[in-house]
């Protein structure tokens, strides 16, 4: 079997036991994000699976962008990140 190299962790173990691979992150054509794509990135960076600037590249993603994920998911959780509730969560 043959493991491509990569730099850093190829598996992290989240907080509430499970695993996480880098199999389980989206694939990098992703253009369609739906809110578990979104979350599955945002669980990657935030439990050190990737570098932060490594996903926004591999993605595609702006630096504000990929923020606006974290905090809507820092402040009401994954349900924030889905499109058809963004009157929900957003400010004021």
């Amino acid at each position: 079997m043959f493991l491509k190299k990569v730099d850093g962790p190829r598996a992290v173990t989240l907080p509430d036991g499970n695993i996480m691979t880098r199999a389980d992150l989206p694939p990098t054509t992703t253009r369609r994000w739906v809110a578990s794509r979104k979350a599955a990135v945002v669980r990657g960076v935030l439990y050190g699976l990737i570098p932060q600037n490594e996903a926004m590249r591999k993605y595609g993603l702006s630096e504000e962008e990929f923020r606006s994920w974290v905090a809507a998911v820092a402040d009401h959780g994954e349900e924030a990140l889905k499109a058809t509730a963004l009157k929900k969560y957003r400010q004021p």
